[in-house]
């Protein structure tokens, strides 16, 4: 796990971007190293949050390479330092929102066995999942461009619930075609949790 975390923060360090330590104490004091990605699902064990963004910002850099080496033009669209930031900062709202507690659950043969899990506490900014992490980065004092405002903000897609209303359709809708960069970092997200963390 140690050298897992150097990567992550010598990744972060390598955009040279205002603001970049302060997201990396914060991610420190937070917890973030050391939680997991979900209570239930993809990588719910310890160091799977840090996992599960690692593992998008190397889906998203193949999806770059594969979709660059076919339109070479969209490599300036989307810059190898967006995809860094993107990717790797898509889930800060998941810092400090884990607790570990003991669940009752049913063994496969069907005995009741006291497992070890997590719950999640949103009572510190109880706000959606895209834009609390937006929110948090801007707090900090992370420069960000509009491309990973938009990608960060919109990563869930479909599965976000504000994806409902009409308005948010029409938003998502209108950044998919003007920012690569969410499309990309949306396929990251989705495959790494749906494919290579079960």
């Amino acid at each position: 796990m140690k050298k897992m975390k150097e990567r992550f923060i010598k990744l972060l360090r390598s955009t040279e971007r205002r603001g970049i330590e302060e997201v990396i104490n914060y991610l420190e004091e937070s917890g973030f190293f050391i939680a997991p990605a979900s209570t239930n699902h993809h990588l719910n064990c310890e160091c799977g949050l840090m996992k599960h963004s690692l593992n998008v910002y190397d889906m998203a850099m193949a999806l770059r390479e594969t979709i660059v080496a076919r339109k070479p033009e969209v490599a300036e669209k989307i810059p190898e330092k967006s995809i860094i930031i993107a990717a790797l900062l898509h889930d800060t709202c998941k810092a400090n929102i884990y607790k570990k507690t003991q669940k009752w659950k049913k063994d496969n043969q069907g005995n009741w066995e006291l497992n070890d899990t997590y719950e999640t506490d949103y009572s510190r900014l109880p706000v959606g999942h895209g834009e609390k992490s937006v929110i948090m980065l801007l707090s900090l004092g992370l420069e960000l461009t509009i491309d990973e405002i938009v990608a960060i903000r919109w990563h869930m897609g479909a599965w976000d619930l504000a994806f409902q209303s009409y308005e948010a359709k029409g938003n998502i809708n209108v950044a998919g075609r003007y920012c690569p960069l969410l499309s990309l970092i949306q396929a990251a997200d989705n495959l790494s949790s749906h494919i290579l963390e079960f």
